[in-house]
Parts: structure tokens; C-alpha cells; sequence
């Protein structure tokens, strides 16, 4: 009875992980195709993030764990529908409370600097769904950094 409790533990383990994986390599297909469709030059990072550095700003800011960002952004899925763009203001938070892909993309500009990052739902809002955004959405963000200290 035991070795059969190990033994569903087990089967569940690896279908879970087999379907993170099928998910992920699906975002990643969404993502490669989006990019080639729209020609667009972006870099992926080891995260699983793509990224375009449109302005890489000026500065040698580090980023570090208590960084507070002023931006502009405006937030796409894939299908061009915009879900959020801060009301056209300028907007400032702490990094560390932001979803993933920003706390991987932001840090690669400087203040003045402008950047698109195409972001998986692993470094997204994931399988939940978010106002009116999908679960398992990608995301597409320009941000412009105005400020950061």
C-alpha cells in the first residue's frame, strides 16, 4: 500500500511537470511567432523573457532590492487588445512588488531609457486571470523609465 502511495505521488509529479513544460514550450511558440510576424528584435533572456532595448538610457543604476521606478508603460496581449497603459500617467512603484517579467526586463535599461518586453505567463500572471487579462496570457509591455532611485 505504501510503495503504491509513492508510486501515484510519483505519476502525479511527472504529469504535472510534463504539462508546465507543454505549457511553456506553447508560450514560447506564441511568442517566437509574434515576434517574427511583427518583425521585431528582440533577445531572449535565460529566463524564458524577450526583450527589445529601444533606448538604453544613461546611468549606471544597480537595482537594488528597495528600487522605486517612475514609467510610463502600456501593457498588450498579443492580439493588440490593451489592458492596462497606467491612464497615460506617469506611475511609480517599488520593483520588487511587480510580476517577474519586470523585475528581469527593467533592470537591463537605465533612467531615460525605453524597453518592450514580450513575457511569458510563467513570469506573468500566470494560470490566473488578472482584470481583463486571460490566464496564460503573454504579455507585451513598452516601458519608458523616467526615474529610478
Amino acid at each position: 500500500m505504501v510503495k503504491f502511495k509513492y508510486f501515484s505521488v510519483l505519476v502525479l509529479f511527472v504529469v504535472a511537470l510534463s504539462s508546465c513544460k507543454k505549457d511553456s514550450d506553447n508560450a514560447d511558440k506564441q511568442i517566437t511567432d509574434f515576434i517574427q510576424k511583427n518583425n521585431i528584435n528582440a533577445v531572449k533572456d535565460g529566463s524564458g523573457l524577450y526583450y527589445q532595448i529601444i533606448k538604453p538610457g544613461s546611468g549606471s543604476f544597480t537595482y537594488p532590492s528597495n528600487t522605486q521606478i517612475t514609467i510610463k508603460y502600456e501593457g498588450r496581449l498579443l492580439n493588440g487588445n490593451v489592458f492596462d497603459n497606467g491612464g497615460g500617467k506617469e506611475q511609480t512603484f517599488y520593483l520588487s512588488q511587480l510580476i517577474e517579467g519586470w523585475k528581469i526586463g527593467i533592470p537591463k535599461i537605465q533612467k531615460g531609457g525605453e524597453i518592450r518586453l514580450i513575457i511569458p505567463p510563467s513570469l506573468g500572471y500566470g494560470d490566473r486571470a488578472a482584470g481583463s487579462i486571460p490566464a496564460n496570457s503573454v504579455l507585451d509591455f513598452t516601458i519608458s523609465l523616467n526615474n529610478v532611485q
